[in-house]
């Protein structure tokens, strides 16, 4: 099921001692869902379990973020991000997530857990308008070079900064 949802200014803020924690298949496929994450995405469980979690992809993410979260994960690497999600109603919710990969018994990747909390207000600031610059470079390049750009364009910026980007997330 498809939900058609239209974004609002409607911001639900996490609490301090707030965890949101979900784990997925190794396609992004939801598997486990908090009822934190139950609470702030509006979803039922049932209607999580199964679902992609892209399912609360706001529009205001530029999909270059989420390359650079897969790229990191395929080298089966952590990664933290700051990430500005939309419930079912949408409304909207920042988070600072920290995805990791997930292992069986024999050390192979069967998935991924993640766990977000409450981020500073001044995080944001900054995230929103590095998101905004990256949206309208993936806007100017077109779809089929969307992501390059917007990879490309915050590689710059973290290169004029002289920080990678795990120094700059963890940093700010």
């Amino acid at each position: 099921m498809k939900y058609n949802i239209e974004p609002t200014n409607q911001e639900q803020v996490m609490r301090e001692n707030d965890f949101i924690v979900s784990k997925t298949d190794t396609k992004g496929i939801i598997t486990y869902a908090n009822r934190i994450f139950i609470e702030f995405s509006k979803y039922s469980e049932e209607e999580l379990i199964g679902k992609q979690h892209n399912i609360i992809r706001h529009p205001d993410m530029p999909r270059g973020v989420f390359k650079l979260l897969w790229d990191t994960l395929a080298q089966e690497k952590e990664i933290f991000a700051y990430v500005k999600n939309m419930s079912k109603d949408g409304g909207f919710y920042w988070v600072l997530a920290n995805v990791t990969p997930s292992y069986d018994q024999q050390g192979n990747v069967i998935g991924y857990y993640s766990v977000r909390r409450k981020p500073k207000q001044e995080s944001i600031d900054i995230c929103a308008g590095l998101y905004s610059a990256m949206l309208e470079a993936e806007r100017k390049a077109g779809p089929k070079h969307a992501m390059d750009a917007s990879i490309e364009l915050v590689t710059s910026i973290l290169a004029d900064k002289g920080v990678s980007y795990e120094e700059f997330i963890l940093s700010i």
